[in-house]
Parts: C-alpha cells; sequence; structure tokens
C-alpha cells in the first residue's frame, strides 16, 4: 500500500495548510517520528549485551539514521520556509 493512500487525509492535511513539498516533508517528519518511537520501544528488549544501559548496536544505527533523516527534512522545510518568505518580500 502507498503512502499517499495510507497517510492520505494527514497529507491533505498538512499539503493544504503548507503547500505540497513542506506538507509531504512534514508528514514524513511525522512517520519517522512514529518509527522512532517503535524502534524505542524495542530496544527496550534488545540491548546491548556488554552495556545493558543502551540499546543493541543495530539499533543504535538505526535510531541514529531515523534522527539524522529528521533533521535533514528540518532543515530542507526551513530552507523552504525562508526561500517562500524571501520571495515575499520581493513583491
Amino acid at each position: 500500500m502507498s503512502i499517499f493512500w495510507d497517510r492520505k487525509d494527514e497529507l491533505e492535511k498538512y499539503e493544504f495548510m503548507m503547500g505540497t513539498a513542506r506538507g509531504r516533508l512534514a508528514v514524513s517528519l511525522d512517520v519517522l517520528t512514529d518509527s522512532l518511537a517503535l524502534v524505542g520501544q524495542h530496544g527496550v528488549y534488545c540491548v546491548s549485551s556488554r552495556n545493558p544501559g543502551v540499546p543493541a548496536l543495530d539499533l543504535q544505527a538505526v535510531l541514529r539514521g531515523i534522527n539524522d533523516a529528521k533533521e535533514l527534512i528540518a532543515s530542507a522545510m526551513e530552507e523552504l520556509q525562508r526561500q517562500k518568505a524571501g520571495t515575499n518580500r520581493a513583491l
């Protein structure tokens, strides 16, 4: 099933409020946040054998990747906002 179908209502809401690109980026952030929560829950059960207070190394890599993706998406949204603000000032 496609993300465009699974998150249809959420996409429509955010695309209406923010425009197509920024709306899709906002939904992407939501999807990543949901995934981060699920991986975090899984990390409670899959802890490192060397250090029981932290998730297993593979989960640490997944968590880092998700957080990095969220940071990139957030920076893209900020850049789009700056570009939009710059265009509005030129008018």
